[in-house]
C-alpha cells in the first residue's frame, strides 16, 4: 500500500479540494495539474512517477469498495502519496457526478518541453506525430494511444490542439499521454519547420494526398502530420510537404482523424521495422 488510508466523510474536506466538481474544473485548466481516472490510468501514473521524469503523483481518491482490488496499483506509489477513501455518496458529491469507476488521482506535470527541446532528445531513427487543430478530446487521446501502439517516439501538438492532460483525453489514451513524450506549442508550420531542421521527412496526411500510405518509403526519421476532421491540414502545409492518402471505398469523404492517423502510423512503423 502506498500509504495508510484516510477516510473522507465530508465532500468539502479541504484535503481533497482538487477533486471537487472535476468536470467544470477540467474546462478551465489546472495549472499543470491533472486528474487521472480509472485503474489503467492510475497504473500509468504510478509508472510515470517512478521514472522521476515529467510527471508526478500528488494524491489518490478512491471509492471504498475499490481499495481491496487495487493493492498492486497502490503499492507502486511511494508512501508520501496520500490515499483517501470515501463512500459512493460522498465520492459522487465530491466529483459532481456519479463516478462509476471510483478511481481518481491528482497528478502534476513537472516540465513542459518546447518542440526543439523535445526533438533534440530523440534517437537517430525516430517516428513523430505532428498534430494540428485537434480539439476533440477523444481524438487527442486516441492519437496518443495509436502513437504508443506503433512505437512513435513523440507527439508534437500545435497550440490549437486541446490539452492531452484533460481528464477524458487522458482516459481515452489509456494513460499513454504519460508515457509518450510530447510538446504542445506554436503553429503547425513552426513545428514542421523544426522537424525538417531535425532531419525528419514530413508526410502530410490528406484524403487528396499524392502518395498511398502503403507506398511511403522507409526513412530513418519520419514525421506524420495530421489535421482536423473536415478542414484537414492548412493548404500551405499540403503545398510544402509530401502528401499521403489512405485508400478507401468510394462514398465517404475521409476517416476519423484518429483512425486515419492509426492506419498511416501502422504503415510507417512497419516500414521502419518497429512492428
Amino acid at each position: 500500500m502506498a500509504a495508510d488510508l484516510i477516510r473522507i466523510c465530508d465532500p468539502d474536506d479541504v484535503r481533497i479540494a482538487e477533486f471537487r466538481n472535476i468536470r467544470e474544473r477540467d474546462l478551465t485548466g489546472r495549472e499543470h495539474r491533472f486528474i487521472a481516472e480509472g485503474t489503467v490510468v492510475l497504473r500509468m501514473l504510478a509508472a510515470a512517477h517512478s521514472r522521476k521524469g515529467a510527471f508526478a503523483a500528488g494524491k489518490i481518491l478512491l471509492l471504498e469498495n475499490r481499495v481491496a482490488g487495487l493493492s498492486e496499483e497502490l503499492s507502486a506509489f511511494p508512501a508520501d502519496v496520500p490515499v483517501y477513501v470515501a463512500s459512493a455518496d460522498v465520492l459522487d458529491a465530491i466529483a459532481g457526478f456519479h463516478l462509476h469507476r471510483g478511481v481518481l488521482a491528482l497528478g502534476r506535470r513537472l516540465s513542459c518541453l518546447e518542440p526543439a527541446q523535445l526533438l533534440e532528445g530523440l534517437p537517430e531513427r525516430s517516428l513523430v506525430v505532428a498534430a494540428c487543430g485537434i480539439s476533440n478530446h477523444d481524438n487527442i487521446g486516441a492519437i496518443f494511444r495509436n502513437a504508443a501502439a506503433f512505437g512513435a517516439d513523440a507527439v508534437l501538438l500545435d497550440e490549437t490542439c486541446c490539452d492531452p492532460l484533460y481528464r477524458k483525453a487522458l482516459r481515452v489514451s489509456v494513460g499513454t499521454v504519460l508515457k509518450v513524450p510530447y510538446a504542445r506549442s506554436g503553429t503547425i508550420a513552426d513545428n514542421l519547420s523544426a522537424l525538417v531542421e531535425a532531419g525528419f521527412h514530413v508526410w502530410a496526411l490528406s484524403p487528396s494526398g499524392s502518395t498511398d500510405v502503403r507506398d511511403i518509403p522507409a526513412a530513418p526519421r519520419v514525421a506524420l502530420a495530421t489535421g482536423t476532421e473536415g478542414a484537414g491540414l492548412p493548404q500551405d502545409v499540403l503545398e510544402r510537404f509530401d502528401t499521403a492518402r489512405i485508400a478507401q471505398a468510394p462514398g465517404l469523404d475521409s476517416l476519423n482523424a484518429a483512425t486515419a492517423t492509426a492506419v498511416a502510423l501502422y504503415q510507417i512503423a512497419a516500414g521502419q521495422g518497429r512492428i
